[in-house]
């Protein structure tokens, strides 16, 4: 006989899957679109490539950022089956609408903004981890990812360029296999950094939910039901970078800018270390789509200055669809919040 719990368990479950689907998606395009390209990965290898570099980084490195996305941005009590299956339908609803629309979005923010829906419907929001910490970084850390790139790329590799140092796409230097496993390495790396942040996203209300279900308290008993919701639904993310992966990749990889491989370097370097900083240092949930993009910017204006990349049409997509989904995420959230309570499901 199966257990109601169980059954009751399982629809959170299923939606923090599906909204990792949503996620592998759109995490598909930071992570690889410089290797992608600079044409140096088949993209018939990149799904399975990005599953696994996404479930050891969310294993190694994601305690910090499930804690905060669990535990610190509202009062984990408030985290019951009813709530968390309204947070994460909500940001999977946002999600998926920025990937039919090929725009890499960030899952972070989303789910942040879903989280801060119910905290603020019952007053139970931490203002000085959201308005001190969270918020400012999703600010700062995109305009620091900028200005690296932009330093690199025109004070290291034009100069580099200049004198016949780097490499061009009709050079023999730029077929050297060492350098395409350089590439690859920096997008496993970017794969890592998403891992250690965005699983956080959907594992860390599962894990908090789970625990006040099963009445189970104490750090350490949370670490390992943090662990469990993380081995089920890191996986999830190559299933959607398979299914969602393509469209996002030829955006990103493609239409912003053309790479050249020091330059996928560059970009995919940046934004990796930037978001990984972020995670084991504060926990702090933030968009590694952002990063990535504002490094390609900060290579793109290097190359071709500033009014060329940012007339481009998908620059301005990009800025307009990272406004609107976490605004859906948080309204529908806070729409549902007040049904379900009106209706005395919570």
């Amino acid at each position: 006989m199966v257990s109601p719990l169980f059954l009751h368990l399982l629809i959170p479950f299923i939606i923090a899957m599906l909204l990792a689907i949503t996620m592998g998606g759109s995490g598909t395009g930071p992570s690889f679109s410089a290797a992608y390209g600079a044409n140096v990965v088949r993209k018939s290898l990149i799904p399975g490539l990005f599953g696994i570099m996404v479930f050891l980084g969310a294993i190694i490195a994601g305690k910090a950022t499930a804690t905060t996305v669990g535990k610190e941005l509202i009062n984990p009590d408030l985290l019951t089956i009813p709530v968390v299956s309204i947070i994460l339908f909500s940001v999977a609803v946002s999600l998926l609408i920025a990937n039919l629309f090929g725009i890499p979005q960030s899952t972070s923010q989303s789910t942040v903004m879903a989280v801060i829906a119910p905290a603020l419907y019952f007053d139970q929001v931490n203002t000085h981890k959201l308005f001190v910490e969270v918020i400012p970084a999703w600010f700062i850390l995109p305009v620091i990812a900028f200005f690296i790139s932009l330093f690199f790329g025109k004070y290291i590799y034009k100069p580099m360029r200049k004198r016949g140092l780097t490499i061009s796409r009709s050079s023999n230097v730029n077929k050297k296999p060492v350098l395409d496993a350089l590439i690859i390495i920096m997008s496993l790396y970017v794969a890592f950094s998403i891992g250690s942040n965005n699983v956080a996203n959907a594992a860390g209300p599962i894990a908090s939910m789970t625990a006040n279900e099963l009445n189970i308290s104490g750090d350490k008993n949370f670490l390992l039901i943090m662990i469990l919701s993380t081995l089920m639904v890191a996986p999830s993310f190559a299933i959607g970078s398979s299914i969602f992966g393509n469209k996002i990749l030829a955006n990103t990889g493609k239409e912003i800018v053309l790479f050249g491989k020091i330059e996928a370097v560059i970009i995919a370097f940046v934004s990796a270390s930037l978001l990984l900083l972020a995670s084991v240092t504060k926990g702090i949930p933030t968009s590694l789509v952002q990063l990535n993009v504002a490094a390609i910017l900060g290579v793109g204006v290097a190359k071709l200055g500033t009014k060329n990349i940012f007339k481009k049409t998908e620059v301005r997509r990009f800025f307009l669809m990272w406004l609107i989904a976490p605004i859906i995420a948080f309204t529908l959230t806070l729409l549902l919040i007040f049904i379900a309570d009106r209706f005395g499901f919570l």
